[in-house]
């Protein structure tokens, strides 16, 4: 399935309140957010149901466990211009902490047969995009080394490539994974959100996250 636009229904569906993220109109100029490793799990062979909507794969039964979370936000240039038609692709563990990957071999933990893993959406005209996704469980990195939840982004621009990742704000394993750390704090600040109640339903939070892109 190709990447498509995401559309108004979604966005309404799927988005935070109107905080600042999504709110119309050029916000103020800011740093590029932080380049980071793209980790060992990047879906090469893609699923099939790759839409917004990661707690539900078509032709499956059930939804995917754990804790559904609103997860949107912009694509900008450095100043503050939201940048139209960006690709903006995510994948993530499971709320168990494994990825649906030949290569995760943390197999003391299940799969997850209803969680979709990757999503692939366009930005629309003012560099919105939105996901409905479920927070990711931390997983074994090494013996002695766990990594904290995070959601890894690869987003496209006109001119620019963007491999990031996000984190939650408040999580115990930010202060020894060894990724996180090795970022300044500005750079954490810049790609760490906070999780807060949803408006829509108590079931779910959301999170706010704008990328910023160094031309667009």
């Amino acid at each position: 399935m190709s990447s498509r636009i995401i559309t108004r229904r979604e966005l309404l569906r799927y988005s935070v309140a109107a905080g600042g993220s999504l709110i119309a109109g050029v916000a103020a100029a800011a740093s590029p957010t932080v380049e980071q490793v793209m980790g060992p799990f990047y879906p090469v062979a893609r699923p099939y149901d790759e839409d917004a909507d990661l707690t539900f794969v078509r032709g499956r039964r059930g939804r995917a466990a754990g804790q559904v979370i609103n997860l949107s936000g912009r694509v900008l240039d450095a100043k503050g211009k939201p940048v139209r038609g960006a690709v903006v692709e995510i994948w993530q563990a499971n709320t168990h902490g494994r990825y649906d990957h030949k290569s995760d071999t943390n197999t003391s933990v299940p799969t997850d047969p209803a969680f979709q893993g990757y999503s692939q959406v366009r930005t629309d005209v003012l560099g919105r995009f939105a996901f409905k996704t479920i927070k990711p469980g931390a997983y074994p990195a090494a013996p002695t080394w766990t990594r904290t939840p995070h959601i890894h982004f690869d987003v496209r621009g006109k001119v620019d490539r963007l491999v990031t990742q996000l984190y939650f704000a408040d999580e115990p394993l930010n202060e020894t994974d060894l990724i996180y750390q090795a970022l300044t704090v500005e750079e954490q600040a810049g790609c760490t959100v906070e999780l807060t109640s949803s408006f829509k339903d108590a079931s779910s939070l959301d999170a706010a996250f704008d990328i910023v892109l160094a031309t667009g």
